[in-house]
């Protein structure tokens, strides 16, 4: 089964992170067409009229979070996210790295739209050698007057700064990542005031990320209504996917949503599981969502789908468990993770994640308790909708899925040293 690549369409021509290549195979005409042929607010209607909906995870529409901004006269900000820091997400890094013009066009023309001069890429703090690619790209770009005080001849300006954060989970969302790059500590915002309101330097500010700015480039190359029309109505386009875990062909995948099935992805396009072995389940968009078990493999992916699944399609992070894999093991190794990066500032997330984290050690070091699972059912409920931000919610999506689809592996752990003592006993 064929991928259908926009994104990737150029990925693999050598040289394509350069830009005189990627200008041969028609880069920066998108940013040339809006802003040589087109007003700000028509660029913003075709991303409206394409249905792009955000692919950081929420899945929000793109064009509609453009008009939130108010048309106050104040100064206005794009911000990218390219923090992806969810695990079992590389897609991002991948753009990033091998494709740097193509995030730079997007972040270029989307600033356009939105009437923002300048605009900031964060990038996660593990990104060094992807902060020097952008660096290099950007100066390429510059060079070429796509980017300063006088973008193509047009007398607009449009500026690119790139900031390295240091690392922090936290900081993917988008409050607390305006917090980091204003110099303080990564800490989420209380909302409302939003982003689109009071972001930024308190100004109007759109953060988007990485994929969706990315996609901005090839709407306005064809058209919403032509970008429209692949994937399904409510899940415009095509998606990247991130494949991960118990597969014979690891990597990132570009197909349309909608069009094509978790198994057909798994199957036809990762290679199935290793021989032998068979699929036990997967987490589809990131650690941060509900497990999906084999017998919903045939769920199409896209966002609706997803959802009426008891999950969702979330960041496109597809993290694969097959037979042979524990999922007692990796509740904990997930679990040790959300304790790690949680902020703090929230009672039930900063408690409640290392509480779950002890009880699952306790399980997965033979030393369960009978008691144990209600603990952490009752913990999970404590944290549900409990925070200030969505990582509580995320910390415990899986893991509460987990103790639904695989409650008797977590008994049998359980249960397997009380066998022993009473062995011994007799």
């Amino acid at each position: 089964m064929p991928e259908t690549r926009l994104l990737f369409r150029h990925i693999d021509v050598p040289g394509i992170a350069g830009i005189d290549v990627y200008e041969r195979e028609g880069g920066y005409r998108s940013l040339r067409k809006a802003v040589t042929e087109m007003s700000p607010d028509d660029v913003v209607q075709e991303v409206m009229t394409s249905n792009l909906r955000g692919r950081g995870g929420a899945g929000f529409p793109t064009g509609r979070k453009w008009s939130f901004l108010p048309k106050d006269g104040r100064t206005r900000y794009l911000v990218c996210n390219g923090d992806e820091s969810e695990p079992g997400t590389c897609k991002d890094q991948e753009i990033i790295y091998r494709h740097p013009h193509l995030l730079i066009e997007g972040v270029l023309t989307s600033a356009y739209a939105i009437g923002a001069e300048q605009a900031f890429i964060y990038l996660r703090g593990e990104f060094k050698d992807g902060y020097l690619t952008l660096r290099r790209a950007i100066a390429e770009a510059r060079a070429k007057g796509y980017l300063g005080d006088d973008v193509l001849g047009s007398g607009r300006r449009l500026d690119i700064r790139l900031y390295l954060g240091a690392g922090a989970y936290i900081c993917g969302e988008e409050t607390a990542q305006l917090e980091s790059l204003e110099g303080r500590r990564g800490m989420p915002r209380l909302k409302p005031p939003f982003p689109a309101t009071a972001g930024l330097y308190g100004m109007p500010t759109v953060v988007n990320n990485v994929e969706t700015l990315a996609a901005v480039v090839p709407i306005v190359e064809m058209g919403g209504t032509e970008y429209a029309r692949l994937g399904t109505k409510e899940s415009a386009g095509t998606k990247l996917f991130s494949v991960s875990g118990n597969v014979r062909r690891p990597g990132n995948y570009e197909v349309e949503l909608g069009k094509v099935t978790m198994g057909e992805l798994l199957h036809d396009l990762a290679g199935g599981p290793p021989e032998g072995r068979s699929f036990k389940a997967v987490i589809p968009g990131g650690s941060s969502v509900p497990f999906l078990p084999p017998d919903k493999f045939d769920t199409p992916l896209d966002y609706e789908s997803m959802r009426a699944a008891g999950t969702m399609l979330g960041s496109g992070g597809v993290i694969v468990l097959d037979d042979q894999a524990s999922i007692v093991d990796a509740s904990l190794r997930l679990m040790e993770f959300y304790r790690h990066e949680s902020c703090g500032k929230c009672t039930p997330c900063r408690e409640g994640t290392m509480w779950l984290e002890q009880a699952l050690r306790r399980i997965v070091a033979g030393e369960g308790r009978q008691g144990d699972l209600k603990t952490i059912e009752g913990l999970i409920a404590h944290i549900d909708g409990q925070t200030f931000c969505p990582l509580g919610d995320a910390a415990i999506a899986a893991l509460g899925s987990a103790l639904r689809l695989f409650r008797g592996e977590f008994e049998e752990r359980i249960a397997t040293p009380e066998r022993q003592l009473e062995e011994v006993a007799q």
